[in-house]
């Protein structure tokens, strides 16, 4: 048995990343994961663009539609992917779960931009018993689950403290790290703003602010994405450091060890590289989607998770306001 997709929206995550000659190893998008893996059949996509359409079922052989309610007419389906954007996520949401009974519904982040549309969504799936997940995709990624293994088991250990850099609004690209650093270090304690920062675009706020988790604080910083693109977190520990490089392209363990001179300790010169599958980041979270719908833990961001992400977020983005 496979499971029957559906993908609304065809832009860039959903059908895009993985055309116009990307590497045949690559997948990034929703379209590429869900078709080549052996759970899944994609059964349509749905986008208002006549191009995107076109492209979809010229890639992958299925139909594609300009209205949801004609798709989910035609076609029975067993997941459902929201990957339009974000503001019209509680509608399609709204619509599908009328329509028809998905299984499990995967949303792009952040499930919406006012909370009381999130706890809406989150309760709708609830109520109905479909499982909703949130596309924070490093949540299925091999390292980053390493990592979380590591800090439980205390192979790295606390007290931590970090600093994690991010770039493009603290909503659209921080949420992203702010969901990491909540499955590594658990929920957000307090949060204090530091610089109000300026509007990414005009709407997305980018502060500063010092944010202590259940397992230690981290210092949020903005970049100026104009400039180049910058997410990075790094980590002490009482026994090394951990650097997440190039949005987790890079991860890497220094372990403490003695230094030349007596007394000292410093960070050994040798890494450690904690193997990664960025390359392949969507494919990872279709895995974890497969595992879910069988009845296995996963390790994808549930709706609740996500709703608590933007809960602590909101908190600090409404801290900035107040001191503008």
């Amino acid at each position: 048995m496979t499971y029957r997709v559906l993908i609304v929206g065809l832009g860039q995550i959903g059908l895009g990343y993985d055309l116009g000659g990307a590497p045949a190893e690559q997948v990034y998008s929703h379209a590429r994961a869900v078709s080549r893996h052996p759970a899944f059949t994609l059964v349509g996509g749905v986008d208002g663009a006549p191009r995107q359409r076109a492209l979809l079922s010229e890639h992958y052989g299925c139909p594609a539609y300009a209205d949801l309610a004609e798709a989910l007419a035609r076609q029975e389906i067993d997941v459902l992917i929201i990957a339009a954007p974000t503001a019209q996520h509680g509608a399609i949401l709204r619509q599908a779960l009328e329509l028809a009974r998905p299984r499990l519904v995967l949303c792009e982040k952040p499930l919406a931009y006012e909370l009381a549309e999130a706890r809406a969504m989150e309760a709708l799936c609830r109520e109905r018993g479909v499982a909703l997940y949130v596309n924070y995709m490093r949540r299925a990624d091999a390292a980053v689950v390493e990592v979380r293994r590591r800090i439980e088991s205390g192979a790295i250990a606390g007290p931590l403290k970090g600093v994690c850099w991010y770039s493009k609004g603290f909503q659209h690209n921080g949420s992203h790290f702010f969901n990491l650093l909540e499955y590594w270090l658990g929920p957000m304690r307090s949060a204090q703003v530091i610089a109000a920062g300026r509007l990414w675009d005009g709407v997305d706020a980018e502060p500063d602010a010092r944010v202590v988790f259940g397992a230690g604080g981290v210092l949020f910083l903005a970049a100026r994405e104009e400039a180049f693109s910058h997410y990075t977190i790094e980590l002490l520990a009482a026994n090394g450091r951990l650097r997440y490089e190039q949005g987790g392209r890079r991860v890497e363990w220094q372990a403490a060890v003695a230094g030349a001179l007596p007394g000292y300790t410093v960070l050994s010169p040798e890494a450690e590289l904690l193997p990664d599958g960025m390359a392949r980041y969507q494919w990872h979270v279709a895995e974890q989607m497969a595992a879910a719908l069988g009845g296995a833990a996963a390790q994808l961001c549930s709706g609740a998770e996500a709703l608590a992400t933007l809960e602590s977020m909101h908190t600090i983005t409404e801290q900035r306001q107040a001191r503008i």
